[in-house]
């Protein structure tokens, strides 16, 4: 296991596989864990990531986060072919699984804990373990599977006992393979959960109750990592504020912002972050 720089306690610590994303313009650096620890750190938090990469992972945009990384021959590589029927995604290298003892002892309580799967790398039974204010989960890596040729396609997963375990559950239309019913039951089984749906903003589900939460209208350059800032976003103000309502309205804001902007570059900056939470005032 390789500890990058010295560990000190963190806010948010975020378990998942970095991604070496294969892009026309080259390898770019992606996964849930580099988007949301660098939204944590945006908003003020002590940020920590434990994750499995190879040595072609480009990492330059998580200066300054602490990583904890299982070494692995390559970093988990996806690549989004665009064809007539839509997108056709590959999964060409997975990295290293991830377990509790992966964690180090400094950064096991963590104010929150994000459990972050890629492609079914993380142990869904280190939530049992952890003693995180709030544990957030994205399960979208337990709900991808791939054929002998890397081609990744949905998967049911109904985990129930983690469900009921997590603080909040946030996922997206895509993850769920538009299956709204299936949704219902995840919900059923969830203090909270939350989904995406693009430009249509987010759904939550919360104490028997719907409510959906429109975006403000963005002119869309790349809605890359949009998804895992809303997580972020959402599981920070709910540790701040307790109210699921409040967190939903200001990631759905926050994620709104990042799709101006390429990739890494929609992370949000402090005067966004302050925009949105002014709204509350207002």
């Amino acid at each position: 296991m390789l500890q990058l720089v010295p560990l000190q306690p963190v806010d948010y610590l975020v378990i998942g596989h970095l991604a070496a994303d294969l892009t026309p313009s080259g390898i770019k650096l992606g996964g849930t864990a580099a988007y949301a620890a660098l939204t944590a750190r945006a908003m003020g938090l002590r940020a920590g990531i434990v994750t499995s990469f190879g040595a072609d992972a480009p990492l330059e945009a998580l200066s300054g986060i602490p990583l904890v990384n299982i070494p692995a021959e390559h970093s988990t590589t996806f690549e989004n072919i665009q064809t007539e029927n839509g997108r056709k995604q590959i999964l060409h290298h997975r990295a290293a699984p991830l377990f509790f003892e992966h964690i180090p002892p400094a950064w096991r309580d963590a104010k929150i804990i994000h459990l972050a799967p890629l492609a079914d790398e993380v142990d869904s039974a280190l939530a049992e373990k952890t003693s995180a204010a709030l544990l957030g989960v994205t399960p979208q890596g337990w709900m991808r599977q791939w054929n002998e040729e890397g081609r990744v396609s949905p998967k049911a997963w109904k985990n129930e006992a983690l469900l009921n375990r997590a603080g909040a559950v946030i996922l997206s239309i895509e993850d769920a393979a538009r299956d709204l019913e299936f949704v219902e039951e995840m919900a059923a089984h969830a203090r909270i959960l939350c989904m995406t749906e693009g430009a249509e903003g987010a759904t939550l589900h919360w104490n028997g109750d719907r409510r959906r939460f429109r975006p403000p209208l963005m002119d869309e350059i790349d809605s890359t990592g949009a998804g895992d800032i809303f997580a972020a976003g959402f599981f920070i103000r709910l540790l701040n504020t307790r109210d699921p309502w409040e967190a939903a309205r200001f990631a759905t804001q926050l994620a709104a912002r990042s799709v101006a902007r390429m990739g890494l570059d929609g992370i949000p900056t402090l005067k966004e972050i302050e925009a949105c939470l002014m709204e509350v005032i207002s």
